[in-house]
């Protein structure tokens, strides 16, 4: 089927079932649902899968309603970048610089391009492991490379089929749908396998889903007795509901990253999507990003809190000091300790151990809440679920995560560096530059992702910067839904612009409290970038806000 009957196919089922109700239209555009896969594809990567593992640490299953709640959010703010563009059919950058303001604009691509080229080392990371720790195999540093070069030539040569267009497009839609079906897939036989092991029950996990606003003020119940029997209570309930708000403010703040704006409408667009596929759009991000979202982190989530949650026995002792070290009473025996140091175990083992008022609770206390890996899950999974579904099944999820996060993170820095030089370079070779650079960059993760120093050096300035411009991305399609000038007679009105507001200024408040609660406190050595990350938004506030009043006047 060429491109041009494909699309004839998408405006004849959309003429179908414009006159039936909301079941016959969810059914009729889940026939040819298409961007909204490669959401999933991105959303479900290495930060997805450490969120969901840490829920389950922290709070069992009572935190399950958590990421699905943010991402309904993000689906709000999804809709309206999808509404703006197909209502326009322009190229969102350049109706922002035009309608708005070019900070605005060129903010939005310089923190795509900076999370794209950043976020592929922890994916190359993690799609390693899941091959040497879960398949168990090409083990070793020559295999690491091998594997890196594979993941490398993959990402490569599915962008190929992206750019390529007719068929070669097709392949990479069904490429993609497979992946994130085959992340989904592999997590439920983790849960089902569980469920016949007698290991989890149906009626604790319906009611994680209920939303508990009582665990932004209190720890889980399966702490309580540890924490009236440690040395320090108050130290004890506080790290841990700060613990929990946390996750949960940083899941609402960072469920849609700052490049997914970026990559939906222009895959709309590269789909010659417009003003009548509006419906199918939302209906698309609903059957694409939303339905392998909760399905995959709620089963992570799940496995999780099963393996982890009250748990200490997988935790080596050592591994707890830098919680313990909190304590006001362990503060000025360690202070001089270098924390990540091998050679310093001992001295940890012997000072913190001997710190006078510490008991067994302390330590239970550090060890349950400690995080865990996607290894560490495998290896508790075995004897419930066997080798095959625990290791095997759980490590093609993995590796799925990472594949497909590489694949869409290499396409998203395609189509930001065609934005920023298809006219010097060309459509083709800016594509294809931008991908490299993006995958390149995951390729070094061993030389730099691994080394401390280095992790630090890009990831807290490129959180700061992307988790801060979410809110702004937000607020920028805040302003264009409510442009008379951008929009003109397709303008929401009435009882629907209402709804679209009050949805719309939700997402956006919650997201900008999650991005103050995640980025609060951040520093790069002694420069405060949280706050820098903050002042800068504000100051995007301002300018935003000014620039619609202005533009909306003349209009």
């Amino acid at each position: 089927m060429s491109d041009q009957d494909q699309y004839q196919r998408e405006l004849d089922v959309i003429e179908e079932v414009k006159d039936k109700g909301p079941a016959g239209k969810f059914f009729g555009y889940a026939k040819i649902s298409g961007p909204g896969w490669l959401q999933g594809a991105i959303t479900l990567g290495g930060g997805s899968l450490a969120g969901a593992l840490y829920l389950g640490v922290v709070s069992g299953n009572d935190l399950l309603w958590v990421q699905p709640l943010a991402m309904i959010c993000g689906i709000i703010m999804l809709s309206a970048i999808a509404y703006v563009t197909l209502s326009t059919e322009q190229r969102p950058l350049q109706l922002i610089n035009r309608h708005l303001h070019p900070l605005l604009g060129w903010s939005w691509l310089i923190a795509t391009i900076m999370a794209n080229i950043v976020w592929t080392m922890p994916q190359f990371s993690l799609g390693t492991a899941a091959i040497q720790q879960n398949l168990g195999i090409l083990g070793g540093d020559s295999g690491q490379w091998t594997i890196i070069a594979i993941l490398f030539a993959i990402g490569l040569y599915v962008n190929y089929l992206y750019q390529a267009g007719g068929g070669g497009a097709k392949l990479f839609d069904r490429i993609i749908k497979c992946m994130v079906g085959l992340i989904v897939l592999s997590f439920m036989a983790v849960v089902i396998a569980l469920f016949s092991s007698g290991s989890i029950s149906l009626g604790s996990i319906l009611g994680g889903f209920i939303p508990d606003l009582s665990l932004l003020g209190s720890s889980s119940s399966t702490f309580s007795a540890d924490i009236a029997a440690s040395s320090n209570p108050e130290f004890w309930e506080k790290h841990i509901v700060g613990t929990q708000k946390s996750k949960i403010f940083a899941a609402f703040g960072t469920a849609v990253g700052i490049n997914m704006t970026f990559l939906l409408p222009y895959t709309l667009l590269k789909k010659k999507w417009g003003s009548k596929h509006r419906g199918l759009s939302i209906t698309d991000l609903s059957i694409g990003l939303f339905v392998p979202f909760f399905l995959a982190t709620a089963c992570v989530v799940i496995a999780s809190a099963s393996s982890f949650h009250g748990k200490t026995e997988d935790v080596d002792p050592v591994r707890t000091y830098p919680t313990l070290a909190k304590m006001d009473s362990v503060k000025p025996l360690v202070k001089d300790l270098p924390k990540k140091s091998d050679e310093e175990k001992a001295a940890w083992n012997e000072i913190v151990a001997s710190a006078p008022s510490l008991n067994e609770s302390d330590f239970k206390l550090a060890a349950m809440i400690h995080s865990r890996d996607a290894g560490a899950l495998a290896i508790t999974l075995k004897p419930f679920t066997g080798e095959v579904v625990g290791q095997k099944i759980f490590g093609i999820g993995v590796l799925g995560m990472a594949v497909s996060t590489i694949i869409i993170l290499m396409l998203i820095n395609g189509l930001a560096f065609q934005q920023l030089f298809e006219k010097s370079l060309g459509s083709t070779k800016s594509y294809f530059l931008g991908c490299g650079i993006s995958g390149l960059s995951g390729c070094l993760f061993p030389v730099i992702w691994k080394v401390e120093a280095s992790k630090a050096a890009l990831a807290i300035p490129t959180s700061v910067i992307g988790g801060a411009l979410i809110p702004i991305a937000y607020f920028t399609f805040l302003l264009l839904m409510n442009s008379k000038k951008v929009l003109g007679d397709k303008r929401p009105e009435g009882t629907a612009r209402i709804i679209w507001n009050v949805l719309m200024i939700f997402a956006t408040t919650v997201a900008t409290v999650g991005t103050w609660w995640a980025t609060s406190g951040k520093k790069f050595g002694d420069v405060p970038a949280g706050m820098i990350g903050m002042s800068f938004l504000a100051i995007l506030f301002i300018v935003g806000t000014l620039s619609f009043l202005k533009n909306e006047k003349k209009a």
